[in-house]
Parts: structure tokens; sequence; C-alpha cells
């Protein structure tokens, strides 16, 4: 075998290996609400604890003429697994989850569901496929639960503060899903 395809195996398996220390499995979606449930036969690859900010900017409503929003921007945030270790990244536009070996994807918001008064929703995410080998490869879902903060900011947006920022801190758990074999 190549060296890339050793990587990605090693990779695959470390992250299996972690799934399985603790994790969740796919029949534990006890709790989590329908329209985010991740659609049976289904994996868990990892398990992450993202940490950051959610960047907002006061923004002209593009459904209503001379109204205004706190429209989000972007996210930037920490992924760490359950031990509080680094593993990657969640930045935006457009949301991607990077791996620390480089590994990224993006995806396509499927569901939401109430995440809780001052939180933002929960999430389900439909991966695209994984640019670059590594733990990324073979994501097919992405949820996000456990939210904590990150909902738009309470202050006036109007046209007075047109083009304003705002950024609010927030946490979610971020859960990574592959096809089972």
């Amino acid at each position: 075998m190549t060296t890339p395809t050793l990587t990605a195996l090693a990779a695959a398996s470390l992250l299996s290996a972690c799934a399985m220390s603790g994790g969740m499995s796919s029949s534990a979606q006890t709790g989590v609400p329908d329209a985010v449930r991740v659609p049976a036969g289904h994996s868990v690859v990892l398990e992450t604890v993202g940490t950051g900010e959610i960047t907002y900017e006061c923004r002209a409503r593009k459904d209503m003429a001379g109204a205004f929003e706190w429209a989000f921007a972007g996210p930037d945030a920490r992924l760490m697994d359950r031990s509080g270790k680094a593993v990657g990244r969640y930045y935006g536009p457009p949301a991607t989850w990077e791996s620390n070996d480089g590994s990224r994807i993006t995806g396509t918001q499927l569901a939401i569901a109430p995440g809780g008064e001052g939180n933002i929703p929960l999430q389900l995410v439909k991966a695209n496929p994984a640019m670059g080998m590594g733990a990324m490869q073979g994501v097919s879902h992405v949820q996000r639960l456990a939210t904590r903060g990150g909902v738009a900011p309470a202050m006036v947006c109007t046209a007075g503060n047109a083009g304003q920022k705002s950024v609010v801190k927030y946490q979610a758990d971020y859960i990574f899903w592959r096809a089972a074999s």
C-alpha cells in the first residue's frame, strides 16, 4: 500500500477507536429531536466540542424594504475531542469543519430544531465529499447538538448602524457520522 493510503487507514482506525471509547453510537440518539437525527445505517466517527464565536452583521433585510436585521456572518471555533485535545476548527462561510490533518468538509443544512432559550438551534448537515485525505474522509453527516449561546445580539439593528458587526460566544457539540460498513 502507498503511504497516503496507510495514513488514511491509520486515521480512520484511530477515529473509530475514539468513537467507540465512550462515544455516541447510532442507537444512542435518544433525546435528539427527530428532525436532526442521522438516518439509520450510519455510525459515529468523531465527537467534538466546538468553542468559539459567531459574528453577526447588521444588514438590510432582503425580504422587507427599509427593515434591518442581525444576519449571520460566520463562525470561528476550535474543535476539541472529549479529552480536551484540539482536533480541528470550524469556520465559514461556507461552513467548514477542518481537521488538524488538513482534511476538511463543507455541507448543506438538512434540518434544524430548537436549541433552547438563548441558544442557537440544533442542526443536521449533509457533508460534501472531503477535501484532502485524513479524518474527514468518508464523513456523511454532521450534527450540532448541546448548543449554548450564539444567538444574534439583542441590540437594535437599523440603517444607522448598518454594517456594524457583533461577535457572540457559543459552544456546541459537533458529532461526525459516516455510513456504516
